[in-house]
């Protein structure tokens, strides 16, 4: 397939649809963002504990109209003004992302526009750049969410290597999964770190898993290990007492994802740092980020909150510098083994 141009200043219309949110936003020049919408399913799926994939495709039929059309209408923008249509194409559910790909390439085919294929990892590693253009490349990047965790060199669009990831449970998931022993609801991350805020980070010291072995990632240890407090033990008797297994937890996962993050950044030499995906909101990470990069003389940056999770203005950033960089569309860059090379080098 033939790379395809794209007008810097060019309205991109992006769509999110890899698991439990239904978004769209209008982008302009890949940092320009004329409007951003996103429906969350978190009610329909809190009783369960979790994202159920059938209900999650249902919804998204029922509301990606409705929500591109306000995308459109709040960018001031009609159909015959968009350039490019871009939308995840995985890694998520299925269904869900078969809803969101299905549409996009009506969409394109009706308008006689490019569809342009995003891979969801690659779409939240230009989060940060959204409201920072000007970031310089090379970066390293901390991308942490409920399904990856991953430390990626970023070193120009469509070049990447990831130099570390986990080997189990990705740090959100790990989140979620000690928010469930505790009976906190979901999604877990959010109230683990309301509660952290008000607990002691050392009242329980829970181990680090592979702090010192190069950039991979290992939760499944520190999950278990919270179980078993929890077995052992029992329940938290008190707030504070759940205040301080919170920020006792979540201490253990921001000390190892800082850890690794600035062995990366100083072992590839870079002058900013970037920290993406869902968890990025967390406000212990952000703070010991901030912390770290005071600390080593660099500079951090971070999403808005509202770009720190799901949203369809980094899919559409994505779609537009890769067309810019005269990348092939449909190219499912996280799937590459060239990505790799560096992987797990300190």
């Amino acid at each position: 397939m033939e790379p395809l141009e794209l007008a810097a200043d060019a309205p991109v219309l992006g769509i999110e649809t890899s698991c439990d949110e239904t978004a769209a936003a209008v982008v302009c020049g890949a940092s320009t963002v004329l409007s951003s919408v996103v429906s969350s399913q978190i009610d329909l799926h809190a009783r369960f504990g979790g994202v159920v994939p059938e209900i999650a495709s249902r919804a998204h039929l029922d509301l990606l109209v409705p929500v591109v059309a306000e995308a459109l209408v709040s960018a001031g923008l009609d159909d015959r003004e968009i350039a490019a249509v871009g939308a995840t194409y995985g890694p998520g559910l299925i269904g869900s992302l078969l809803i969101g790909v299905s549409a996009a390439k009506a969409l394109s085919m009706v308008w006689g526009v490019p569809f342009v294929a995003v891979n969801h990892m690659e779409a939240h590693l230009y989060a940060a750049l959204l409201e920072n253009p000007g970031l310089e490349l090379p970066l390293v990047v901390l991308l942490v969410s409920g399904g990856h965790t991953m430390i990626v060199e970023m070193r120009a669009p469509g070049r990447y290597r990831i130099l570390g990831r986990t080997l189990d449970d990705a740090a959100g998931e790990a989140f979620d999964k000690v928010a469930r022993y505790l009976g906190l609801g979901y999604p877990g991350g959010p109230v683990i770190d309301r509660l952290a805020n008000d607990g002691d980070p050392e009242a329980i010291r829970f181990p680090r898993s592979m702090l010192d072995e190069g950039y991979d990632f290992s939760f499944s240890g520190l999950k278990t290990a919270v179980a078993m407090h929890i077995d052992q033990r029992g329940q938290p008797g008190s707030r504070q007492a759940l205040a301080d297994l919170c920020a006792s937890f979540q201490a253990a996962v921001v000390d190892v994802l800082v850890a690794k993050a600035r062995l990366a950044r100083r072992k590839f030499d870079c002058a900013a740092m970037t920290v993406v995906g869902g968890v990025s909101a967390n406000s212990g990470l952000r703070a010991a980020m901030t912390a770290a990069a005071a600390a080593d003389g660099f500079e951090l940056w971070t999403p808005a909150l509202r770009y720190c999770g799901d949203n369809a203005a980094m899919i559409g950033a994505a779609a537009a510098l890769r067309m810019q960089a005269g990348l092939e569309p449909g190219v499912q860059v996280f799937a590459s083994g060239a990505i790799d090379e560096a992987r797990g080098a300190a």
